[in-house]
């Protein structure tokens, strides 16, 4: 019996993946259990087993985007064990029965492309079935490929949103020392996010300024204990997070998202924080945010943060959030415009900490100042709740105690 290996549905709105990997060669003899191949998604990198012990065969190759859905291996149960798993991988042709005959003809001619289509293939955002062959035998060549990439706008090949910055063929000229890449599915889900929070939401942006004077006192006198006791480094980052936790509580709205013509406010607040790594800009959740204390979102910001570094986040790491903080100040940003992380309403910029002269009790002091900046939908939140938001969040961190310091 012959079982389909397909490309595994990672999220909501997500319509392909990329095959980031095989762990097991074509033709290998795998078990039950055993990990095959890794997928990249939008959102997190996914690792896949094998659901049957048997044959392997690979029908898209690495690098290649696919839909949800379509069959990407087969495993055949009925020659398990027959193959030297040290084997180099070698072509084979899948069997009629992984799916529709369309299907099948489909793998068998990605199979017996040469590598110069193989290539331009991954890179086009198409899949074998959306590419009719011209060569001996029906192969697909890489003029094939180039003609159905630019066809498909006007025949209606079908391709995922992400992909369609990837298929539209190349408008700007370029020259010698400038090199073309196709972007990753990560930075492409990034810009069509932050395309579509322009496109969408009535994004405003409001400032303030903190004097984090008192939070550096309290974070400097009770660091070294704090590590100590709990294992993790006490940030900044948790001081924010709880600050706006009850900024949130506050002003609600903030907290909030639109629907159509509905509102749906959350009674809870999971905060996304935003980490920029090596794919690209990613927004892992910390979840229950609202009940936690100091140690508790140390820790959570601390387990994302490795996993965010080693790829290893998953689907439900990044899903939801009602909240984001982004901390542009870790490259040095003194003032910036956070873009909406939609359907989020509102996310928060933490900027760069610099001294700077200020008027206190009627005298000049120099104290350790950081702009803040509410970017929000004003579809949902009007300027004075947006205002309000960042003076009771200015409020809590100029006096830490407030915030209810649990350690």
């Amino acid at each position: 019996m012959k079982h389909s290996v397909k490309a595994p549905s990672v999220g909501e709105s997500i319509s392909e993946v990329s095959i980031l990997k095989w762990t097991k060669k074509n033709g290998q003899a795998v078990k039950n259990g055993d990990l095959i191949l890794e997928i990249e998604s939008d959102k997190a990198t996914v690792e896949i087993v094998a659901e049957a012990t048997g044959q392997l065969t690979i029908l898209q190759p690495e690098g290649a985007r696919v839909p949800v859905g379509e069959v990407i291996g087969v495993i055949d149960d009925s020659v398990q064990g027959s193959v030297d798993a040290s084997a180099p991988a070698a072509p084979t042709k899948a069997a009629p029965s992984v799916s529709s005959p369309a299907v099948a003809a489909a793998s068998d001619t990605a199979l017996a492309m040469g590598p110069a289509a193989r290539k331009t293939l991954a890179e086009s955002g198409l899949s074998a079935s959306q590419v009719t062959g011209t060569g001996k035998d029906g192969r697909i060549t890489k003029g094939d490929i180039l003609g159905a990439v630019q066809a498909a706008p006007a025949a209606g090949v079908p391709s995922a949103p992400l992909s369609a910055p990837m298929t539209r063929p190349a408008t700007l000229p370029t020259r010698e020392g400038d090199r073309r890449v196709p972007m990753s599915n990560l930075r492409a889900r990034i810009a069509e996010r932050l395309v579509q929070a322009q496109h969408t939401a009535a994004i405003l942006t409001t400032f303030n300024e903190v004097d984090m004077s008192a939070v550096m006192r309290v974070r400097n006198e009770r660091k070294e204990a704090f590590k100590a006791k709990h294992g993790v480094p006490l940030s900044f980052m948790s001081f924010f997070t709880r600050a706006s936790v009850e900024a949130l509580k506050l002003i609600p709205e903030v907290n909030a998202s639109v629907d159509g013509r509905d509102m749906i406010y959350h009674d809870y607040q999971d905060i996304g924080i935003a980490v920029g790594t090596e794919r690209g800009l990613v927004v892992p959740v910390v979840r229950g945010a609202g009940t936690m204390g100091f140690v508790e979102i140390e820790k959570k910001i601390g387990e994302l943060a490795i996993k965010a570094r080693d790829g290893k986040l998953s689907i439900p790491d990044m899903s939801g959030g009602t909240f984001t903080i982004s901390n542009g100040g870790t490259y040095g940003s003194l003032l910036s415009t956070p873009i909406l992380n939609p359907p989020q309403s509102g996310i928060l910029g933490m900027h760069k900490i610099q001294e700077r002269p200020v008027a206190i009790n009627g005298k000049v002091e120099i104290r350790p100042m950081m702009y803040l900046a509410l970017s929000y939908d004003h579809r949902l939140i009007d300027g004075k709740g947006a205002v309000t938001f960042l003076v009771h969040l200015k409020d809590f961190l100029e006096n830490p105690e407030k915030l209810k310091l649990d350690f």
